[in-house]
């Protein structure tokens, strides 16, 4: 049964079907201008929000991963999150005054309420209970206004590219700590997306003289990935089979598509050394296969290297890191990214479906609102 079209009201929840991506619904919002905030509760309304495929990936996995869990809906729907920006509209938190403004995990909806609990000069952590046994990377709220990072400018950057290329650098870190397996090549599908893109393009300024690093990519956007000049050989699915297989390679798949990884695992055979799993962008052609040659996919969970790094670096020294590398990436995406703004229920379902059937340019990035104005 699908829920309820809402009409035209202040607070609206995109929802998408569980088991079915393709059908969607916009109901009343779970919260609202008038929800009653208990102790230590603040409400934000959401202003904009990234949205690219990687927010495919949490739905097409959300029981897996727990995707799901962040933002309840009825039963049988759910709200895929986003990144990116809202504003504390009201607050019965002492430390957390209305008018702030915050970065961090959202649903696509005009409100949200968090519970506002270990609060410093620089974030927050949302202590709902149901979020309690959550990664806690995904908990953590930055305020804006004491955030080095932070350039009113490049917000569209910043909620685009923040979480892919902590995701990018956190891959790039594991590979480089495990001197990568001891291979010579690096083979990345789905070679245009922008957690992809970030990667390459790491790879490219320090890892260059130990692997090549080749781009798996649809004829399509075969142009596009080599015009951004972070991979040494771009490829064409159909053209797996051209991949040298005498060299020790590693294969880093975004893209989650079963003929693609059995095609790399059986043409590669032995000189596969590691195959590594990371996100579903052919989130219908994700069918596990099976007697694969070579190793067997690992799942790579960010959060769990995040974990690992912060305990070894500190989370000032961490956020320098990827802060520092991140900058250096957002300057070279300037000859290739152009953002798209879309505000209103209209552009979130066309932007929502293409990126669901791919049909997406991969040299834009997409900034959503579901207010029609800016500043509603």
């Amino acid at each position: 049964m699908v829920p309820h079209q809402a009409p035209p009201t202040d607070a609206v929840d995109f929802v998408v079907g569980r088991s079915d991506l393709r059908r969607t619904a916009f109901v009343p919002g779970l919260h609202t201008a008038d929800t009653v905030l208990e102790p230590g509760r603040v409400l934000v309304r959401i202003d904009r929000f990234a949205f690219t495929a990687n927010n495919v990936t949490y739905g097409a996995v959300g029981d897996l991963i727990g995707y799901w869990t962040f933002f309840p809906a009825k039963e049988g729907w759910g709200r895929i999150p986003v990144w990116g920006f809202g504003d504390v509209v009201r607050s019965s938190h002492a430390a957390v005054p209305a008018g702030e403004r915050l970065y961090g995990y959202f649903p696509m909806s005009t409100y949200l309420v968090l519970h506002a609990d270990h609060v410093s000069a620089t974030g927050l952590v949302d202590a709902s209970a149901h979020r309690a046994a959550l990664p806690p990377i995904y908990n953590q709220y930055t305020r804006v206004a004491a955030d080095a990072g932070y350039d009113p400018a490049r917000e569209a950057e910043i909620a685009l590219f923040r979480p892919l290329f902590t995701t990018s650098f956190l891959l790039d870190d594991f590979l480089a700590e495990a001197a990568f397996f001891g291979a010579r090549a690096l083979v990345l599908s789905s070679a245009s997306s922008k957690t992809a893109l970030g990667l390459a393009f790491l790879l490219s300024q320090t890892r260059r003289a130990q692997c090549r690093v080749v781009g798996l990519t649809s004829p399509a956007n075969a142009a596009f990935v080599a015009r951004t000049g972070y991979y040494d050989t771009v490829l064409a699915y159909d053209d797996v089979r051209s991949l040298p297989r005498d060299t020790a390679t590693v294969f880093v798949d975004f893209a989650g598509n079963g003929a693609v990884v059995a095609a790399v695992h059986h043409h590669l055979g032995g000189s596969l050394r590691y195959s590594c799993q990371v996100g579903v962008t052919h989130w219908e052609q994700r069918a596990p296969a099976a007697d694969l040659p070579g190793p067997a996919p690992i799942l790579f969970f960010a959060p769990e290297q995040a974990r690992k790094r912060l305990g070894d670096w500190g989370p000032a020294d961490f956020q320098a890191r990827v802060g520092g590398a991140m900058r250096r990436f957002l300057d070279s995406t300037r000859g290739w990214l152009r953002v798209v703004e879309g505000r209103g229920r209209a552009a979130i379902e066309s932007v929502y479906r293409a990126m669901l059937e791919g049909e997406t340019d991969p040299s834009e990035g997409h900034m959503l609102s579901l207010s029609e104005r800016a500043g509603e």
